[in-house]
């Protein structure tokens, strides 16, 4: 066992290091006196809010970002073209565009939702 001091941001933590040989079960360390990091759950992902049924056409998110503003209302008629929502990426704003002419069957997003390349915003039928 090794003990070391970090400093992380201006605070300092006292931690134990156990070097385990192939196979080892590592043993339960015991507390070290000063400040100890709390560990850091991962932020759930939003559950999209579907308005509506899946349509047969996927408008898919061509890069990550955050979703702006949306434009179109489930049910409505849009021709190719149509400006569905506003994406921000790399403070930029895009446009997410209707890829062929058809109805609005559901938005999968909210405004302010975060979302990945590939991503199912929007679909038409």
């Amino acid at each position: 066992m090794k003990n070391y001091r970090i400093t992380v941001n201006g605070t300092a933590y006292d931690v134990v290091v156990e070097e385990l040989s192939a196979g080892a079960v590592p043993a339960a360390a015991p507390a070290a006196p000063g400040p100890t990091a709390a560990p850091v759950a991962a932020p759930a992902a939003p559950a999209p809010a579907a308005s509506g049924a899946e349509g047969a056409v996927k408008v898919a998110a061509p890069m990550p970002g955050k979703i702006l503003a949306i434009k179109a209302n489930a049910g409505q008629a849009v021709k190719r073209g149509d400006v569905i929502m506003i994406l921000e990426a790399m403070k930029m704003e895009n446009e997410i565009t209707a890829p062929e002419d058809g109805t609005i069957a559901g938005i999968n997003v909210a405004v302010g939702d975060s979302v990945e390349s590939g991503d199912t915003l929007a679909s038409l039928n």
